[in-house]
């Protein structure tokens, strides 16, 4: 087995992570730093930072309803509340799927299984997060038609998206964007492109699954439908 699914799957971090453990010299295989792509066999003993890691067969999945003023990473060097403190005591060693924004809302997901959180969060499985978006004023057709078509952010071209209008009045506009990529604060960088200013932002649905009626700043774990339906995707 490939040393970063190894540790994926041993509850250290989602493999991409791992692969930075592994970059930095942080991870050995029987006393002698790893390297990317190695392969672990059985018996081989494998620590990170000098701490055994164990591999796992059981895993945990949770479901959280993240409010905005943290941060989704397990520990921040500028002292910021992360999302790890909202999770129940002995939950074990988890790793949020994917990332939301200090400022944005929504559903988050955290679990110790390494090949799920990779294949939710690679680009190229295109799996859809739809969010409830609120901005100044009003949009255009044609803004809306830009936003669907894609913006160039970086000097590339956004997916392609589906954008529908759900509330407007005169001072603020509520909408469902539903994207499959995930750029750094995307969904608010589209909108600025097109000259609109997001107040609020919350992702409601990973797919088809949404978080039902689970309060701000709540944690529940994920019933065996919904693992079975993440893990089909």
């Amino acid at each position: 087995m490939r040393i970063n699914k190894y540790l994926a799957e041993s509850g250290v971090a989602s493999r991409r992570a791992c692969d930075k453990l592994i970059a930095d010299g942080r991870v050995k295989v029987n006393g002698k730093p790893a390297s990317l792509g190695e392969d672990v066999a059985d018996g081989d003993e494998v620590t990170v930072d000098g701490k055994p890691v164990q591999r796992r067969t059981a895993h945990s999945y949770y479901l959280m309803n993240k409010p905005k003023g943290y941060v989704c990473t397990v520990k921040d060097d500028k002292d910021r509340k992360t999302v790890m403190q909202l999770l129940p005591a002995g939950v074990g060693r988890l790793f949020p799927v994917g990332r939301l924004d200090y400022d944005t809302e929504g559903m988050l997901l955290f679990t110790d299984d390494g090949d799920l959180a990779f294949r939710l969060t690679h680009p190229k499985n295109e799996i859809e997060k739809t969010y409830l978006v609120k901005i100044e004023g009003g949009i255009t057709d044609v803004e809306l038609g830009r936003l669907c078509s894609g913006v160039e952010l970086d000097g590339k071209l956004t997916g392609k998206s589906r954008i529908r209008v759900v509330a407007a009045d005169k001072r603020f506009t509520k909408l469902h964007v539903t994207i499959h990529e995930g750029r750094n604060r995307q969904v608010r960088r589209m909108f600025e492109a097109v000259g609109k200013h997001v107040v609020f932002l919350k992702r409601i649905k990973i797919g088809d699954m949404g978080l039902g009626s689970l309060e701000r700043g709540a944690v529940r774990k994920l019933t065996a439908e919904e693992i079975f339906y993440l893990t089909n995707l």
